[in-house]
């Protein structure tokens, strides 16, 4: 582990974490996205329409979202290796349970809640402490880490597949849920960062300009997880309800095609073989995109909240974005699933996440008329710096570097 002076590690046994995170990107996301293979095997296996048999997938969204508040504050209270050790618990005891398939009730309970849990904490945590290793590499870092989660899509799909035809979707699910233990043994690489690291850094901002030290007196010392009060006062800023908006709708976008591409290929009788190229097909494009659009949606939309927010409010405003926009990712396939039942056609699903997304950018409009707008008002002697929030990746490229890179304090 490296670092000396007044600065956090930034490599270092930190790569060894950044592989442990990117394994751990494909054990919980990875699996979450490609799991609308199993959609037509359960839907048929329990005879059920589509928005019954779509709540799976939305307890799993749902609990992913809520449980990133809980997963942080285990990892202040406790560490982040334990925090994701017991997600990859979680996450192998749900789909284990879940292969039984007793009913539908049983598949919430088990590859719904639990297995959406077991994602939370596992990644929120991994995430996290992917941060914690690195400062000026800390985009880089984040970057290869979430990558995990588009290389382990693209091979999943065809495995998966594979898996469903020659064992049935049940013993899948338990093959799957062996192999998500691996994410306890990459939770026991990520090994906790000592505290003389973060006193070190904290050391830095107490100096006076005189270059006199301040001495530090208990409350500094404590973690600044703990010493922070949670601000729930920002739900009456309405640059922050906003951007809360965007994410319900962009969440409930997000994950619907996923679910119902596999669905839809067989609704138009496309060979089975190709079915699962589909979702690989879907990964790369994900992953292609990421690029186009600068480093990870993960640091973009960090740069861009924080924009919204401020550091000062920056820890409160996660934890709050991530409850409201669960609303979205519960929400959104159930509904699709309901359309889909009364159009008896599975590309209208398609369509309403189209429709949602394309709605939701309105709302992105509106915030960036509201900063500029801000900034027009507060700076009268200097030419006005118009802030691109409808392009993230343009306005994180630019200022990359500087105080915007201060302000990427990752997942």
């Amino acid at each position: 582990m490296q670092g000396g002076g007044n600065s956090l590690p930034d490599g270092g046994y930190g790569w060894v974490v950044v592989v442990s995170a990117f394994i751990v990107m494909g054990l919980t996301t990875a699996v979450l996205k490609t799991f609308g293979l199993f959609f037509v095997e359960i839907q048929q296996h329990f005879d059920e329409l589509a928005s019954t048999t779509s709540w799976i997938t939305s307890i799993t969204i749902a609990m992913f979202h809520l449980g990133a508040p809980l997963a942080s504050s285990l990892c202040a209270r406790y560490t982040h290796r334990a925090v994701v050790i017991i997600g990859g618990l979680l996450a192998f005891s749900g789909m284990t349970l879940g292969s039984f398939g007793f009913n539908t009730v049983w598949m919430y309970t088990t590859t719904g809640f639990l297995q959406g849990l077991g994602i939370s904490f596992s990644w929120t945590s991994a995430i996290s402490i992917v941060s914690h290793y690195f400062s000026n590499r800390r985009a880089l870092a984040n970057a290869v880490a979430s990558a995990g989660e588009c290389a382990f899509a693209f091979t999943f799909g065809p495995f998966f597949q594979w898996l469903i035809g020659l064992y049935g979707w049940k013993s899948a699910l338990l093959i799957i849920g062996g192999i998500q233990l691996n994410i306890c043994v990459c939770g026991a690489l990520m090994r906790p960062l000592k505290d003389r690291c973060v006193l070190e850094a904290r050391s830095s901002e107490a100096q006076r300009p005189s270059g006199k030290v301040v001495p530090m007196t208990g409350k500094e010392h404590a973690s600044p997880i703990t010493q922070k009060t949670f601000n729930w006062m920002l739900v009456k800023r309405l640059e922050f309800i906003l951007y809360a908006i965007f994410g319900i709708l962009a969440a409930m976008s997000f994950f619907i095609p996923p679910l119902f591409l596999v669905p839809l290929s067989y609704s138009l009788r496309i060979d089975e073989s190709w079915t699962a190229s589909l979702l690989s097909i879907l990964a790369i494009a994900d992953f292609m995109g990421r690029l186009l659009c600068g480093c990870t949606t993960v640091s973009i939309h960090i740069t861009v909240l924080a924009d919204v927010v401020g550091m000062s409010d920056f820890d409160s405003a996660l934890g709050l974005f991530m409850l409201i926009r669960s609303t979205g990712g519960f929400l959104g396939p159930p509904l699709a699933g309901l359309i889909v039942d009364m159009a008896e056609n599975y590309s209208a699903g398609f369509y309403i996440a189209g429709v949602t997304l394309v709605i939701s950018t309105v709302f992105l409009v509106v915030i960036d008329q509201l900063q500029q707008k801000k900034e027009q008002e507060t700076q009268t002697d200097t030419k006005p710096k118009k802030q691109i929030l409808l392009f993230p990746s343009l306005y994180f490229l630019k200022f990359k570097t500087g105080k915007c890179q201060e302000q990427n304090m990752g997942v």
